[in-house]
């Protein structure tokens, strides 16, 4: 079992376990300052405008956010405590959501930790009297399973207005020491002040991890001695521990306790940006994850996971290691296969599109079985893991040497390599070393791309590879094979009004035009090309290469678009690339403080000839540009030439060549795009000639 899902069972010698069964006299050291807000104590200037007249662009403001972790001694177990009390002001209807709140409960069997202390209340400015109105728990709170572990229950503050003031406390109680309550500082709303506080004593060792990217206000860490009471008949029992109990003692014991806090305030609002993956990734936070246990008498006791650990019980767990191997059922469809092809990149491909085409991916992402592979098979569909592992393991049938590659999908978040911990991973693929050295991922879950392309969800830097020999696993770059290619060839014709008609010839390697094809349909998807271009009508779309996933996609299609208001007397005015390019910069706001992660590079390339009316020419010939990014990062390359009379050939050349571009290099990837923009922009000047 995984350290998520662990009974934790430590047996003590009968002279020592009295020693460990503790009860808390007094309250923990971190918690003799002064808090930062009190429940029911609200300040009636809070409920005026003028204090937020710096916060009319967001919905709401967190006034303040406290919450607490300590140990406590209950009924012959150790506990955990976590406390919370939260104070926002609703500015705008578009601040309501934040009357509704979310509390995630970890669950395993008859185990589960509770919710207690719940109250709220949303505070009006009614006729210059403060109105409250409290929650009734039971009439607005109710549950909803997130998971198969994780319970959310939920509540709505009552009478929520613009202007309005709410509050909220609880208490989460908790048995399961691995899953500490990580602490989140920062919201999509601005945050005057969150702090957290933790008291953990010398028994129990956590590993803390920071982050984000705004400044501490607080970040203090005091040693207190704890008093606890030795009780008269000892014995840890439940989720925690279990022991036999003991003879009977009033013995006194100090535990050396440190105290933590840490605080930020006036944080912005997150805000989502183009090309990111989740804001998991990036909000300012702290996590926790259990290192390890001290005990009086006992030494320590590592608990936290180590890579070869987490390997080794994946391995062994009949979910994930033990289903790689049974793909027995489909020996006499794979024979054909290994007869017929040698090369273990063509057999491979061969086993994928077997896999393909007998279980369809439902949209669950997961890195665990939920039943047996044959199940999955025989109902034609399942989750990522059902799929891949049935890849796997109908690879190995097939004499191909896969493993399994764990990784978290760009919605799940980024990996941490310093912290081995299951519950970060959310996805499985197939990796198979090849004989030139190479490795080639596989993944079954989208009949729309070529062998050996992994899905844009699961580009999100590295995944582990996990193997039987333990110094064989490794760290792997997902890096993506394909560049994000659009190509675009348009035959154009202008009439003497100033009117346009003509025949676009465009390609796209990925899947996304093929998804959004299979989705809309040529129908709708003609529609939705002509959409952005007011006038224009496009009579028909002719797509190639719709099945042959390993060619890019094919689309052709003729469209007229009538003159507009932006011509005079043998004159006209044309800008062609804004209508086949995009017209505003996706990176709109000065700085930026964490990476823009395409995924892929990308290659964007559209080349007009354009056939002027009779009697026409261009009267000047536009300036051509070479823009670069820093340290080869990019160029961009526009240039028009009168190559024949009465014709005009326009070339525009985007390419990024990374995939990920860090936060420092964000001003000048804005700058690139500007001037890009500006210069597709550009006018032609087309003149009746003299």
């Amino acid at each position: 079992m995984f350290l998520s899902r662990m009974l934790f069972s430590l047996r003590f010698t009968s002279s020592t376990a009295p020693l460990l069964a503790l009860l808390l006299l007094g309250a923990l050291g971190s918690h003799a300052q002064n808090a930062p807000l009190k429940y029911g104590q609200v300040d009636p200037k809070e409920l005026t405008a003028a204090p937020f007249a710096a916060d009319s662009a967001a919905g709401a403001v967190v006034l303040s956010d406290f919450g607490t972790t300590t140990f406590q001694y209950v009924s012959n177990d150790f506990q955990l405590m976590s406390e919370r009390t939260t104070r926002i002001k609703i500015l705008k209807k578009s601040g309501y959501s934040n009357a509704t709140v979310e509390v995630p409960l970890y669950h395993r069997g008859p185990e589960s930790e509770k919710l207690g202390g719940l109250r709220g209340t949303t505070y009006n400015l009614v006729g210059g009297k403060v109105v409250k109105t409290k929650l009734d728990v039971g009439a607005n709170a109710f549950a909803e399973e997130l998971t198969p572990n994780v319970r959310v229950r939920k509540f709505t503050l009552p009478d929520v207005r613009e202007g309005s003031v709410i509050e909220y406390s609880y208490t989460v109680t908790s048995g399961f020491f691995f899953n500490f309550q990580d602490w989140t500082f920062q919201r999509d709303i601005p945050v005057r002040w969150s702090e957290f506080r933790a008291s953990i004593p010398e028994y129990f060792e956590y590993k803390k991890l920071l982050q984000g990217y705004h400044t501490l206000a607080a970040n203090t860490q005091e040693e207190s001695s704890q008093t606890f009471t030795i009780h008269s008949a000892g014995g840890f029992s439940g989720e925690g521990f279990s022991t036999q109990r003991e003879a009977a003692s009033n013995d006194m014991l100090n535990a050396r306790t440190t105290n933590y806090r840490w605080a930020m305030k006036d944080l912005p609002a997150f805000r989502s940006e183009p090309y990111m993956t989740t804001s998991n990734d990036y909000v300012d936070r702290i996590n926790f994850q259990l290192a390890g246990l001290k005990f009086p008498g006992q030494g320590y006791q590592a608990v936290a996971d180590t890579w070869s650990k987490v390997e080794m019980e994946l391995l062994a767990d009949d979910n994930f290691g033990q289903q790689m191997g049974r793909a027995g059922f489909l020996r006499e469809q794979l024979r054909p296969l290994v007869a017929k092809h040698a090369d273990l990149r063509e057999r491979a491909a061969a086993v994928r599109a077997l896999v393909l085409s007998s279980v369809r991916y439902d949209g669950t992402n997961h890195y665990a079985t939920t039943a047996s592979l044959r199940k999955a098979y025989d109902a034609h569909h399942g989750t990522a893991a059902d799929v891949n592992l049935l890849l796997i393991a109908a690879l190995r049938e097939a004499e191909v040497p896969a493993q399994p590659l764990l990784l978290s999908t760009r919605d799940h978040g980024r990996i941490n390599q310093n912290q081995p911990l299951i519950d970060r991973f959310n996805y499985v693929v197939a990796l198979v070393p090849l004989p030139e050295g190479k490795d080639l991922l596989l993944d079954a879950t989208e009949p729309l791309l070529p062998s050996g392309v992994l899905p844009e969800r699961c580009l999100n830097q590295f995944g582990r590879l996990i193997m039987r020999d333990a110094a064989a696993s490794r760290w792997v770059e997902l890096r993506p094979v394909q560049r994000y290619v659009h190509y675009q060839q348009i035959a154009l014709k202008l009439d003497a009004q100033g009117g346009l008609s003509g025949k676009v010839h465009g390609g796209y390697a990925g899947v996304d035009a093929r998804e959004e094809l299979t989705r809309l349909g040529e129908k709708k998807y003609l529609a939705q090309l002509a959409a952005p271009h007011p006038g224009w009508a496009v009579p028909k779309l002719t797509v190639a290469n719709r099945e042959e996933v390993g060619k890019a996609l094919a689309l052709e299609y003729e469209f007229s678009q009538p003159a507009d208001d932006n011509t005079t007397a043998g004159t006209l005015y044309l800008s062609p690339l804004r209508d086949f390019n995009t017209e505003q910069n996706p990176f709109r706001h000065d700085d930026r403080l964490f990476p823009v992660d395409f995924g892929a590079p990308q290659d964007e390339t559209t080349v007009i000839t354009l056939t002027l009316p009779e009697g026409y020419e261009l009267a000047e010939l536009p300036k051509p540009a070479s823009i670069a990014l820093p340290d080869e990062g990019g160029r961009y390359v526009y240039n028009v030439a009168a190559s024949l009379p009465g014709t005009v050939q326009i070339i525009s050349r985007l390419n990024l060549s990374k995939p990920v571009y860090g936060a420092e290099e964000y001003t000048n990837l804005r700058e690139f795009y500007r001037l890009m923009l500006e210069k597709q922009a550009e006018k032609l000047v087309i003149k009746k000639k003299a």
